[in-house]
């Protein structure tokens, strides 16, 4: 039987919890609906991919645990646009890395144009394709969708394109890099955490799939460069790095979305 209620909190699951993309849900709407979440102990970057791996021996396939995160990022990308007065007409542009948070995003598009929103979904990969079977599937479930545009490039040239009139785009996500990222970043992913800086300098708001490119989980140790968001949703915990000094003043507003870790895999 297909789970609806965080099994720790009891909160419903984003995939069953149709109030999350209500037309008054708001960032402080979204906020209160997880906010028991959000009042978890923090953890590590390190604790919660063993947690998501724990879960995964436990039966929870990965592409469930990622289509709960993905449509708690196209909730939270609906209720930022709404906060920030940013019109639901207008294009959100989804930076997306080839791995699992990559995948986040490719959900987050599917759910956002399946409410209306267009969005321009660009792959940065050098295979073409993202290099993780979930994020492929994600990927593959794209095609053909109307109001989504799929790019995949690996060339920072094709990235930089969009800087121009990047200050008409309705939102920026940041679904480039996770956690374990550190030092210098390379092309492309590079120019693509510029392109959020110079959308934050147009106005345009930023938000962050589970951490900022690229910002420790664990130590809030960033990147250079580095993405400054305006809100990142991270999930089923509050991570420690989110609260450290500079990855607090980097990842802006924080919210926790549950994803239906089940008790016996969160922490072993």
């Amino acid at each position: 039987m297909t789970t609806t209620l965080d099994p720790t909190t009891l909160i419903p699951l984003p995939t069953a919890d149709p109030t999350i993309f209500a037309a008054d849900t708001d960032i402080d709407v979204l906020t209160a609906r997880w906010r028991e979440q959000a009042r978890l102990e923090p953890m590590t970057g390190a604790e919660m991919q063993g947690t998501d791996v724990r879960a995964q021996r436990l039966g929870i396939p990965g592409e469930r645990l990622m289509e709960e995160a993905g449509t708690a990022v196209a909730a939270a990308a609906k209720a930022l646009m709404i906060s920030t007065d940013r019109s639901l007409n207008s294009l959100v542009l989804i930076l997306c890395g080839p791995g699992n948070n990559g995948g986040d995003g490719l959900v987050a598009a599917r759910h956002l144009a399946e409410r209306g929103i267009a969005c321009e979904v660009v792959l940065l990969a050098s295979s073409g394709a993202p290099s993780t079977p979930d994020a492929g599937l994600n990927w593959d479930r794209l095609e053909g969708l109307e109001r989504v545009n799929r790019v995949s490039t690996a060339r920072e040239s094709d990235v930089a394109l969009y800087l121009n009139g990047i200050e008409r785009a309705g939102l920026v996500v940041d679904s480039l890099l996770g956690t374990g990222v550190s030092g210098d970043l390379r092309e492309p992913v590079r120019t693509a955490v510029d392109l959020t800086v110079r959308a934050r300098q147009g106005r345009v708001p930023v938000l962050a799939v589970d951490t900022p490119t690229a910002v420790d989980l664990t130590s809030g140790r960033p990147s250079n460069p580095v993405v400054r968001a305006d809100v990142t949703v991270t999930f089923h915990r509050p991570k420690e790095g989110l609260r450290a000094k500079i990855g607090k003043l980097l990842a802006g507003r924080v919210l926790v979305a549950p994803i239906g870790i089940p008790v016996k895999a969160d922490r072993g």
